[in-house]
């Protein structure tokens, strides 16, 4: 009933004030951090933060507000700021706002969860990774161990003068290891799972399922291994990169690239535009026949997954590319209105103080019919496997790429050889994905998460989900000779 007092109380005032559409916020984070160190414990935060947001529309301008301080007083204060904020962007905008109507909706979502993170004591998860840590430097050779676990606990409520009233509570959590080699005049490391660990949407069971203990001495091994390893070779090959850097691949040169706001011109901080304007809609050829993305909003524990986004729209999948062509953007209800593009509910921001925007959200490569690794490689006669980024660089319209990854394996005749260092690889988005003729099947994919993606001026991070199985590419360029 307060929530409902509360909201009903921001939105008559701004409306009041001369909005023809406003909506309000109310959110409460708590953000949980456990880092280990060479040992020790490095890191160790629990921090709360709460309040509230109104956003109006004012003859076709936006205005925004928020407060930590939630009391009558103080609740009109923000809605009528808000509306004025309008009133002055008015005044500067280059292109009129509208809405596609997203419905009314009076609902509740929560995140499934197994296991209730606030079981789980501080004291057990920093003995736990006081374990991985001693597991990793069990290797001579690793100068830095680290391993972390994150916990977030988020709770939104959201309500608009179109009639909804929704309340969501979200759990996402996430965990890695990274071990650093210094020796023989290199510096080598390898992080697991993945590029960034394995996030998503769920409870301590996705901190149990990345296996942190059990392949804590392995990635410690490969650090170290890498040090005399030999160096990858340049030239034109047929690669394979395992699911977490092709999930990467993904967030850099789909993801942003489809993000409708940046398409329009509309936002460029940050991250840039992009060459996938809306002239390219239904004919381009992004990829191969067998690249087929979607962002489902409704993916099973990816990091994105809500409910509602933070504008009231609900949670969907839409398809980006469609054998190779492109098809859709992901979009707001402003931008749909522009582009004439359906809506997937993608728009979010970083906590309630902040404006939302256009978001990467769960864009997923769905899965091919290779069974194995082993299936990948077939009709490799001289290739490289490549596996988890080490770095990367695209350009601003997310067109020309180079990608550097931890650890490489030389293919030969179908099989997998010597152990690489520094393998890149390099190219151009659309002639990139053209050359992907295999996708591993459900059996390989996972829901990669990205817990820190920017954007924005001032700066927001999200967390996104790229889901991903291994992929093969043909006579891509690779090697220092090609920026890497």
């Amino acid at each position: 009933m307060e929530f409902e007092n509360h909201a009903q109380r921001a939105l008559d005032t701004a409306s009041a004030q001369g909005a023809q559409y406003a909506d309000v916020r109310f959110g409460s984070i708590r953000d949980e951090h456990v880092e280990i160190r060479n040992g020790v414990v490095a890191g160790l935060s629990d921090a709360e933060s709460s309040g509230f947001s109104v956003r109006a529309l004012v003859d076709g301008a936006w205005g925004f507000a928020s407060s930590a301080s939630l009391d009558d007083d103080e609740i009109d204060r923000v809605a009528a700021l808000a509306v004025e904020i309008a009133r002055a962007s008015r005044e500067v905008q280059t292109h009129r706002i509208d809405l596609l109507p997203a419905g009314k909706f009076v609902d509740t979502y929560k995140t499934p969860v197994e296991i209730d993170p606030s079981t789980i004591s501080t004291s057990e998860r920093v003995n736990y990774l006081l374990n991985v840590d001693k597991e990793m430097r069990a290797t001579p050779g690793v100068t830095v161990s680290r391993a972390w676990i994150d916990v977030w606990h988020t709770d939104k409520l959201f309500a608009s003068t179109e009639g909804s009233r929704i309340t969501q509570n979200l759990v996402q959590c996430g965990s890695a290891l990274t071990a650093l080699a210094v020796g023989n005049g290199d510096v080598q490391d390898r992080q697991y799972p993945g590029t960034a660990g394995l996030y998503q949407t769920g409870g301590y069971e996705v901190i149990n399922a990345a296996k942190l203990l059990e392949n804590a001495r392995r990635t410690g091994e490969e650090a170290v291994a890498l040090l005399t390893a030999d160096q990858s070779p340049s030239g034109t090959k047929d690669i394979v990169l395992s699911g977490d850097q092709v999930s990467l691949q993904i967030h850099e040169s789909i993801g942003h690239a489809l993000e409708l706001d940046r398409v329009l011109g509309w936002e460029a901080n940050f991250s840039g535009l992009s060459f996938a304007t809306l002239d390219k809609l239904n004919t381009f050829r992004y990829g191969s026949d067998v690249v087929n993305v979607v962002c489902d909003m409704t993916c099973p524990k990816a990091l994105a997954t809500e409910g509602y986004d933070d504008e009231g729209t609900p949670a969907k999948s839409i398809d980006l590319i469609r054998k190779g062509v492109l098809v859709g953007y992901m979009a707001g209800r402003d931008t749909a209105a522009t582009a004439d593009v359906g809506l997937a509910g993608v728009v979010r921001a970083e906590y309630w103080g902040r404006l939302p925007m256009i978001r990467i959200g769960n864009v997923n490569l769905l899965p091919g019919d290779a069974g194995s690794l082993d299936e990948l490689f077939d009709g490799i006669e001289d290739g490289i496997y490549m596996e988890s980024n080490r770095s990367w660089s695209i350009d601003d319209k997310r067109l020309n790429f180079q990608f550097g990854c931890q650890i490489g394996y030389e293919i030969k005749n179908g099989k997998k050889g010597r152990l690489l260092k520094n393998p890149t690889y390099a190219g151009m988005t659309p002639e990139f994905w053209a050359s992907c003729d295999s996708i591993g099947d459900s059996s390989l994919w996972v829901a990669w998460g990205t817990p820190n993606c920017g954007k924005g001026e001032p700066l927001q991070t999200a967390r996104s989900c790229q889901g991903a199985s291994p992929a093969r590419f043909r006579q891509v360029k690779v090697g220092v000779g090609y920026g890497g």
